[in-house]
Parts: C-alpha cells; structure tokens; sequence
C-alpha cells in the first residue's frame, strides 16, 4: 500500500515517467511528450489513478504522465500554481467546485474533442449535462454518485437500536445519535461529527425544504432564517451530546482520513456513496449505507445523482490533445475501468459499469446497489455554482459552523453573517 506522505514527498517524480540522472535518460525524456497530472484522495486511490496512466503510457509510446496527488493543501497548492502559470495539465475537480473554476477561464472546454478523441457514445444518458456550464462541456464527470450516510453495523447492534434508513427523519437521526452516543459510553466517540459544516449536506437539507443552494442566477437559494435552522440543529444535537465537539469538528478537512468516522471519533458519516469503500479501509468493523435523513415522507429527498468527480484540462496546458485522449482512456478503455473499479464512483461509461460489476468486492457491491436503489428518488441536479463558491466555501460557511460550535456566535448571528457574506462573495 502506497502512503500519502510517500507521493507528497516524491509527486514530482511519479509515474512511470520518473527520470534517473544519467545523460541518455535525460536525452530519451527532452524528446518524450511529458504530462502532469494532479488529484487529491487516498493511496488507494493514488494507486489506482497510476495504474492507469501506467497502461496509458505503454499503449502511447514516447508518453510519460507525471502524477502529483495533493492532500489538506490541494485547492491552495493548485491555485499557486495556475497563478504562476505551472498548472497541471489535467488536474481534479469536484462538483461543488468545478463551474467556479469553468467561469474563470481555468478549465479548457472539451467541446472540440468530444466524438473525436474523447468518445461519448458509451456515456450514461446526461452524464455531458454533469460537466457543463454555460453550455460548454468544461470537465468529464469520472463517475456517479450521491449523497450518503455510512454507519458502523456492530455500534447499532451492540446498542440495540435500528440503523438509519430511507425513511429516517431529521429529528429521527438526532434522537438516534443521542441515544447511540450514551451506548458507546466512550470519551471523544459519538454517534455522527458535527456535520454542520458540510456544504453539501446543507444543500441536501435545503432541497429537501424546496429551496436552492444556488439560484440559476448565481445568487445564494437560501435565506438567513434557512442557514439559521440549520446551525441551529447542529448546535443543539452537539449541546444534546450526539455528535462531536468543536475541537474535533475542526479538525476535520473534508478528507476521509480527518473524518471523525475515520479518526475513531463517530460511528456514522454523512459523505458521498462512493466514499464507502475508504471509508471501511480504515474502519475495524463492517459498514453499511443508507440515504441521508429526511425532512417527512412527502418532502423532496434531496438527493440528486452527481459527478463524483471530474478530470478538467488546463486552459493553459502545452498537450491538450493528448490530454483529452488520456481523459478518453480513464473513462472509456476496459483495461483503465478494471484498474479503477468504483473508487471515485459508478463508471459513466455503461459498458464498464458491466464490465467491472462481477468482480466488485462485497463494499463495492454495496455503493452500486445503493446508487440503482435510489433511482426512484433522485430529482434534478441543480444549477452550476457560481463563480466565488469555493470562496464562500472555505471563508464563510466552514469557519461559521466552527464559530458555532465553539460558542463565538449563535446560529441565528450566523445565519445573517453568512448570508451578508454570500451577497459580497458571490459573483452574479
């Protein structure tokens, strides 16, 4: 198993295009076609990801891909580097992200290439739709998935209590994570981190009241009384005892391994269906999905299939080409879906959605059942975000969960902040 602190130290040199310093090496490389490649995610998600560009480069003669995977650091570490003028020449974005760095000219459109080097015959029926923003196809959508909640099999059934389950409500789940806090009867361990924090589970519950994170518009889909219920829940399942405390809540970076599931701190997550297989690599007992809680049986779900994640060309790159034909080969080629599996999601290529079902492993299985079993649930995908989202993300709505949670503001103080910030930090 390769280790994230291994790739951060070596990114530079990953790949097979690794270059060792004698002369004729250094020759052979000045006359080879070099690409960077950069994304965020587990080892085993690095793994996978250069496997693949390994099967690339040996079916592209004279192709070396330099892979460089980011940690806490990466949306930084990749605005750096487009700042001055280093960007990689496919980099990963995820959806909440994605239309921002479109609108900023940052993300080359695909449009030109599709049909030709990158083949969409095989896609799932408006997986194209996934990737666009103001009607240019900006960035290939790698998988789907959805909003889910994992939870830890053996804390529910030592408790004796029912795990969550398409018809569990929001006061439900705060009435659960109480009653499974007291059972684990562990210090620093509660039933579920402090969520508040999680944009996309605030869209979710948004949804779910018929309300938008982001109008079409660009402007905030949501109102100060709307942000102010929602702080309002956390803070009063975290003074209740159901889910973590501020300290730990802020140590969470939105990355699986800093999760309070994943640091022992909590026995469910609310994250994404295709999450699930990290998620039990560094769990000690089995877990199982379900869907987020919801508002009653009537409501909206709030759940919508979503891009797990998208490969998008830098505007800036030196080998466009060649990198719409490696964004080709990642989604389409069978040898590429076999190394990959569902890892970042369920395959938007049809055909290696069959191919690689077989042999799935049982949590595998579980990801791809859960995404078939929701169909019947799921409503429109919204509105791109607009551009100053990730701004809004990182410097508004974060730091005003964690400002909740310590006591520094009270949720109603921070449903008007937040959206004061929303009107100065979003571009419409």
């Amino acid at each position: 198993m390769l280790n994230r602190r291994k790739f951060l130290t070596n990114s530079a040199m990953l790949g097979a295009g690794a270059a060792v310093g004698s002369m004729p090496a250094f020759q052979a490389m000045a006359q080879e076609k070099t690409m960077r490649l950069y994304w965020w995610g587990t080892p085993n998600r690095a793994e996978r990801t250069l496997g693949v560009a390994k099967l690339f480069e040996a079916a592209n003669a004279g192709v070396k891909i330099n892979g460089e995977v980011g940690g806490n650091d990466y949306w930084t570490k990749l605005t750096t580097m487009m700042a001055g003028g280093n960007a990689p020449d496919i980099y990963q974005l995820e959806p909440g992200r994605f239309a921002d760095f479109a609108r900023r000219g940052a993300a080359l459109p695909l449009n030109d290439y599709l049909n030709k080097s990158i083949r969409t015959s095989k896609l799932a029926p408006g997986v194209l739709d996934l990737g666009t923003v103001d009607g240019k196809v900006t960035g290939m959508p790698l998988s789907l998935n959805a909003f889910a909640l994992f939870y830890d099999t053996e804390a529910f059934k030592k408790a004796g209590l029912p795990p969550p389950s398409a018809t569990t409500t929001w006061d439900d789940f705060a009435k659960i994570s109480v009653e499974l806090t007291k059972s684990i009867g562990k210090k620093n361990v509660w039933a579920t981190g402090n969520c508040s924090r999680y944009l996309y589970a605030f869209q979710s519950w948004l949804t779910q009241r018929g309300k938008l994170l982001y109008t079409p518009e660009g402007a905030a889909g949501f109102t100060a009384d709307d942000a102010t219920a929602w702080y309002t829940y956390w803070n009063d399942l975290a003074k209740a005892g159901g889910c973590s405390s501020a300290e730990v809540q802020a140590m969470d970076k939105l990355l699986v391994d800093s999760n309070p599931m994943a640091t022992g701190n909590a026995v469910m997550a609310i994250a994404f269906s295709n999450q699930l297989t990290a998620f039990q690599g560094v769990s000690k007992t089995p877990l199982a999905i379900s869907s987020m809680p919801i508002l009653n049986a009537s409501a909206p779900s709030g759940l919508f299939y979503r891009p797990g994640l998208h490969w998008a060309i830098a505007s800036t790159s030196k080998n466009p080409e060649l990198a719409a034909k490696f964004i080709d080969y990642f989604i389409n080629e069978p040898e590429a879906g076999k190394a990959l599996q569902v890892e970042r999601g369920v395959p938007v290529n049809t055909d290696i959605q069959a191919l690689v079902q077989p042999s799935l492993d049982d949590v595998s299985k579980l990801t791809v059942e859960y995404i078939k079993s929701i169909e019947g649930r799921v409503g429109k995908y919204p509105p791109p975000v607009p551009l100053g989202a990730s701004e809004f993300e990182e410097r508004s709505f974060r730091p005003m969960a964690d400002k909740v949670a310590f006591g520094q503001v009270s949720p109603k103080e921070a449903g008007e902040q937040l959206m004061a910030d929303a009107k100065r930090i979003l571009k419409i």
